[in-house]
């Protein structure tokens, strides 16, 4: 199995497709292997009735001149044919100097084969063609099942790459054609149709309609979409029908990315993976030494040759490392599709494992705790004949250019209550302090509080600022007209998360470029462990380094850009962010969507999966302990002992059983 994973990860080509040649691959190799099955199975029967022990059973003999050279001849068929798959794995790991599964069972069926055909050739004993038949027809049995499990994990990855559609409506001047959709370039536009996958990553451009984006980013709701924002390849229309300006070609896309950074990580070694090689390797070594052992001792004690080499091939086979080699893969496989469905794309494996280890999670707050944008939450107006709406509309007209947060907020604002807005002449920056500009012939001002302190005006009567409010003031000719307050609306999952992770005892910790105020206001309104406030983005990587001394094991969530120190020096980065930032390259996990209760599915997602992984090593470890001794004859003279076919049954079992355990798992997103 070891051999065929390599086979498997040599078989891939690169680009969009690699899940594909994979996938056909390993559906070739599961026909095989049951091609080979059904022939060995049919041959069974004749062999089964030719073989003398088996007549000894019945208590008959039919036995006639060159009855055994029939049984040889089906025999050699069953060996060659049925046997094949393991006897090339043999030659392929001596050659690669890692004898493994391959190696043991291709030795067992050697052994059992050549000591057999001495006999019908001459040697006294008694043949256990049946035997290798038996053994043959169950680990072939055991191959396909096991792979199917495989293919299972696989197929995971396989849906994400049958995501994208395979046309795009291309609009060109004077028509719409049909193209595939690998042939999208940048600028160009396409047409999505309701009900259709969008083609392509992209900015809309004309049209509005909400998309389900569950697929990609596990967020369950559908999102509205509207001219100027950004689509992502595969997610859903619905009713509406909109055009796209394509912002690159499909091996760039979103997806694409999903699915080859997947791709990595179900092939990244993790420590737990290598623990798992290290225990298969010294099972192949032990599998040997017993094996020869089990054999001198049986054949110097007097027993006969065949019941010796019947030992040996039965400890040899019951060793094999399958469970153990997919104890870990398997699981690996799962959990990193799973988590991509659910929007936490695992670049590392270490990290997503280590999650675990978590003591403390440090919170960037805007966009992350937060929902990242200003939103008006009062309108003062000053002088009675201004209405609130005029004192939006001269604001919004001096913020329609800005990409500031705070003008944002307002244009929004004038959005919502369908107010035109007026073109603004002499636009001026007052640095750090706001804006001014002409508007329909009168100055006016968007400033900050700094601003009046510093030109000396009064602030109006009965003015209240609460602390997580940012007030900006509006003066129209030298006169002060009104004034807005601006906040940033705490995210309705944040508390739940927070909750979660006091509950797991790990503690939550706010740190921010923002002011103490804001700072403490939103630590307290979540019930945080702390906060640490007006930190610079080199401070923070100072911040996460005071806590490691203190012997914590920090995750450090941050949005990418100026986080990424910290996010590298944290045990554990998390990148939060849209599919833009996905090259977030200093975090060992990226969640596609900012919900803080995704951090909280992460950590108690890779806790589930360590524990599947343990469980898996656990049974494949212990079951060896006890098959072991039983095939080697301890209980012989307690009249127990397994046969070859009953050693590659057990290991059937214990290998089906890990598969099983491993496709279990689940993200629980409902925390």
């Amino acid at each position: 199995m070891e051999h065929q994973h390599k086979m498997n990860k040599d078989s891939d080509n690169a680009g969009q497709h690699m899940g594909m040649s994979e996938h056909d691959h390993h559906a070739m190799m599961i026909e095989d292997f049951k091609n080979r099955f059904y022939v060995v199975l049919a041959l069974t029967v004749p062999i089964m009735l030719l073989s003398t022990m088996i007549q000894h059973f019945m208590g008959v003999n039919w036995q006639f001149t060159g009855s055994s050279y029939i049984l040889f001849g089906l025999s050699s068929i069953v060996f060659v044919y049925g046997g094949w798959p393991f006897l090339t794995g043999l030659v392929g790991e001596v050659k690669a100097k890692t004898p493994g599964m391959m190696f043991l069972i291709g030795f067992a069926i050697t052994v059992a084969y050549s000591y057999s055909t001495a006999i019908v050739f001459g040697l006294k004993g008694m043949d256990f063609f049946w035997e290798l038949d038996t053994l043959i027809l169950i680990m072939l049995l055991g191959h396909w099942i096991e792979m199917r499990s495989v293919m299972g994990a696989s197929n995971e990855l396989e849906l994400l790459v049958q995501l994208m559609p395979a046309d795009a409506h291309l609009v060109t001047a004077d028509k719409v054609q049909d193209v595939k959709t690998d042939t999208l370039k940048e600028k160009d536009v396409i047409l999505v149709k309701p009900g259709e996958k969008v083609a392509a990553d992209g900015i809309i451009l004309e049209g509005e309609s909400y998309l389900n984006e569950s697929m990609l980013t596990g967020e369950s709701k559908p999102v509205k979409k509207v001219k100027g924002d950004k689509v992502i390849a595969g997610s859903i229309n619905g009713n509406g029908s909109f055009k796209v300006t394509v912002s690159h070609g499909a091996k760039d896309s979103y997806l694409s990315q999903v699915v080859k950074l997947v791709d990595d990580a179900q092939k990244s070694k993790s420590q737990t993976q290598l623990l798992a090689d290290t225990a298969a390797k010294w099972l192949t070594i032990i599998a040997l030494v017993t094996g020869i052992s089990t054999f001198l001792f049986w054949f110097l004690t007097g027993h006969t040759l065949s019941f010796a080499m019947e030992r040996m091939v039965t400890v040899i086979v019951i060793c094999c490392p399958h469970a153990l080699g997919l104890a870990v893969p398997l699981v690996v496989a799962k959990s990193t599709t799973l988590a991509a469905k659910h929007g936490l794309l695992i670049k590392n494996r270490n990290a997503f494992e280590d999650s675990r280890k978590i003591t403390t999670v440090v919170f960037d707050k805007t966009g992350t705790l937060t929902e990242g944008k200003f939103e008006v939450s009062k309108i003062i107006s000053l002088n009675k004949d201004l209405k609130e709406n005029e004192l939006i509309r001269m604001a919004a007209a001096l913020e329609q250019t800005s990409e500031h947060p705070i003008a944002t907020g307002i244009l929004q604002k004038a959005k919502e209550l369908k107010i035109t807005i007026p073109y603004a002449e002499g636009f001026k920056a007052i640095t750090g302090q706001g804006v001014q500009a002409t508007v329909s012939g009168k100055k006016v001002l968007v400033v900050s509080p700094g601003y009046l302190k510093e030109h000396k005006m009064v602030l109006p009567d009965g003015f209240t600022a609460d602390d997580t409010e940012t007030v900006v003031f509006v003066i129209i000719d030298k006169l002060l007209a009104g004034y807005m307050a601006l906040s940033d609306k705490i995210r309705p999952e944040s508390a739940g998360a927070i909750k979660t992770l006091k509950q797991e005892n790990i503690k939550s910790i706010l740190l921010t470029g923002d002011n103490s105020k804001v700072a403490a206001s939103v630590s307290k309104t979540l019930g945080m462990d702390s906060f640490i406030a007006e930190v610079l983005p080199d401070q923070k990587l100072k911040e996460i380094k005071a806590m490691q001394k203190k012997g914590e094991f920090v995750a450090m969530t941050g949005d990418g850009v100026n986080d990424a120190p910290a996010l590298a020096q944290a045990d554990i980065g998390i990148a939060v962010g849209s599919g833009s930032d996905i090259a977030a390259a200093t975090a060992g996990i990226v969640l596609v969507n900012s919900n803080p209760k995704d951090i909280v599915s992460l950590i108690l997602f890779g806790k589930a999966t360590y524990r599947k992984m343990i469980q898996n090593l656990a049974w494949a470890t212990g079951y060896n302990v006890i098959a072991l001794p039983l095939a080697a004859g301890v209980l012989y003279n307690q009249g127990i002992v397994l046969s070859p076919a009953m050693g590659a049954a057990l290991m059937t079992v214990s290998t089906v059983v890990v598969a099983i355990n491993a496709s279990m798992l689940k993200v629980n997103s409902n925390s």
